[in-house]
């Protein structure tokens, strides 16, 4: 997703309450292969009449499951087609599974109804025009709201949206649209007519990026992208939906939406999923990156606010995120970080080296300021207050910290590791160690040193440099300190040796996790030189001072 200012953050933060609390550890054992939901959308107001089959492999001794949902009341559950004892509190529902088989394994079936007024995760509401209209908004544990599933991004599986609606609402939702049709409402002419829409997905994903949307929407068709680079040939498919008023302005930024994913699937991997929609929303994310259905903020659209930037950063989503999902939510730079990266490489290719590397810097300026990054590291398993980990870390320090890691191996090495670890993990769920892993058997280099430094612990060099030229021997001496405010770092430093006349030269030295270095490049000058220049190519995530040195 995109990330919204920090005063959002907090307000969203309060609105949310202490929903964290409402997590469990996963039951190990169980495992949910797919949802089917058929959902009864009102008219108008927030009231759902639902089912919800739940296909489940049991592979231990657990006699119950427990289900996430929040606020809504339970009518029955039935177990393989026959009724079940369960238990509902405010937070869960548990449901009896009976004697344990002999087996090794054993698949289940789960169906249950439920039904009320939903308070969050679904948003429907009446705009200002007097538009009824739903959108999913689960990010990060809200699913539970609406739905009742393992809501945790480590259960991933496949899911069939049944939705019944207003037949003058568009329904989009994850996956491949299977059947539109009228039918019956059931009670009565005078409420109109309804449609049944159906969705799809045959790959699986976290209930978080479960979604349907179901509005007056229109939609331009954007036509089939990516040809040959999709795991559902021909190509990606690509649709916009928006509200009526929106139309002129499409296709607007999203003309190179087909470059954008083209790019992507030949930098890393095939495109994971049936389609690719972008949806005005009311999501309340800049934008959302739900699988195949992408949730962009309604004032976004109404502003054409909408940047290149932010589509490359949500459809690198698809595949950092979505396709490989972190295991844990103290992980999630896996997914931002990733997609804050891919979104200024896309940056580099459509607008060239000298805007990328400012959009770095920019980025780096971002990270030295931030007080998270100077008290808490990337990999914040200790935080309770999930959207509190939507902060400069996740996002600017992940996407410096592979920056750094594709300037210390170069882009063969890089990209080809990023590639496995894709291809390892796809459609499933990795760690920031997986990927080290991956990185490290593709690259033949150690670097559980680089992970440690950068991602688990707070903070970043702080840098004085100087450096004096000895005529006698013909040499530059350089010195390197680092402040006491974190502990020091170990990287490579690239110094740019600038003469008199515009004749320079590029030599990289290697600084050891130590407060005080000094060197003696390894090159013989006839005179002084006019100056030198740290960090030239803008690799290093650090802060930079000068000083004389005698």
């Amino acid at each position: 997703m995109k990330r919204t200012a920090l005063l959002s953050i907090i307000v969203v933060v309060a609105a949310l309450g202490n929903l964290e609390a409402q997590q469990r550890v996963l039951q190990a054992g169980i495992d949910v292969l797919n949802y089917k939901f058929t959902i009864q959308l009102p008219e108008t107001g927030r009231h759902i009449d639902a089912h919800a089959l739940i296909t489940v492999r049991r592979s231990s001794a657990l006699d119950n499951v427990v289900l996430d949902l929040v606020g809504l009341q339970v009518d029955t559950v039935w177990l393989n087609a026959k009724p079940v004892a369960f238990q509902k509190d405010k937070a869960t529902l548990r449901v009896s599974l009976g004697p344990i088989p002999r087996l090794s394994a054993d698949t289940l079936l789960i169906d249950v109804h439920y039904f009320g007024d939903v308070e969050d995760g679904l948003v429907m509401q009446t705009d200002d025009k007097g538009r009824w209209r739903a959108f999913g908004d689960n990010w990060p544990t809200r699913a539970r709201f609406w739905l009742p599933t393992v809501d945790d991004p480590a259960d991933k599986a496949t899911v069939t949206w049944n939705i019944v609606a207003p037949s003058d609402r568009k329904v989009v939702a994850n996956g491949e649209l299977i059947e539109e049709k009228i039918v019956s409402s059931g009670d009565g002419a005078s409420k109109g007519k309804r449609k049944l829409t159906v969705w799809k997905t045959s790959k699986p994903i976290p209930p978080y990026l479960m979604v349907i949307a179901a509005a007056p929407l229109v939609s331009y068709d954007l036509g089939m992208t990516a040809s040959g680079l999709s795991e559902f040939p021909p190509g990606v498919k690509q649709s916009i939906y928006v509200f009526p008023e929106q139309a002129n302005y499409l296709p607007g930024p999203f003309e190179r939406a087909g470059e954008i994913v083209e790019f992507f699937s030949r930098t890393v991997a095939p495109f994971p999923y049936e389609k690719l929609a972008h949806l005005q929303s009311s999501t309340r994310y800049g934008g959302m990156e739900n699988a195949s259905a992408i949730f962009y903020s309604e004032d976004t659209f109404r502003r054409h606010m909408v940047t290149y930037g932010l589509i490359a950063h949500e459809t690198a989503h698809q595949w950092f995120g979505d396709a490989v999902t972190p295991r844990s939510w103290g992980h999630v730079w896996l997914s931002e970080g990733f997609a804050s990266y891919f979104e200024e490489l896309w940056v580099e290719k459509s607008e060239g080296t000298a805007t990328f590397k400012t959009g770095m810097r920019k980025l780096r300026d971002e990270i030295v300021n931030a007080v998270e990054v100077r008290e808490r590291p990337v990999i914040d398993t200790l935080q309770t207050e999930l959207m509190r980990l939507l902060n400069v870390n996740s996002y600017q320090k992940g996407a410096w910290t592979l920056h750094m890691l594709r300037s210390m191996l170069g882009d063969s090495l890089f990209i080809g590791g990023i590639r496995a670890y894709y291809q390892h993990h796809r459609h499933s769920n990795a760690t920031t160690d997986e990927l080290c892993a991956d990185l490290e058997a593709f690259s033949h280099t150690n670097l559980r040193w680089f992970f440690d430094q950068w991602l688990r612990r707070p903070g970043f060099p702080e840098i004085t440099a100087g450096w004096k030229y000895d005529a006698p021997t013909q040499t530059v001496t350089v010195e390197i300190d680092q402040s006491l405010r974190f502990e020091p770092y170990r990287f490579p430093l690239k110094v740019e040796v600038q003469m008199t006349g515009g004749s320079n030269q590029t030599l990289t030295v290697n600084v050891p996790a130590e407060r005080s270095s000094r060197f003696v490049l390894p090159m013989r000058l006839n005179s002084t030189p006019a100056r030198l220049l740290f960090d030239p190519s803008v690799e290093l995530l650090a802060t930079f001072k000068s000083r004389s040195i005698e």
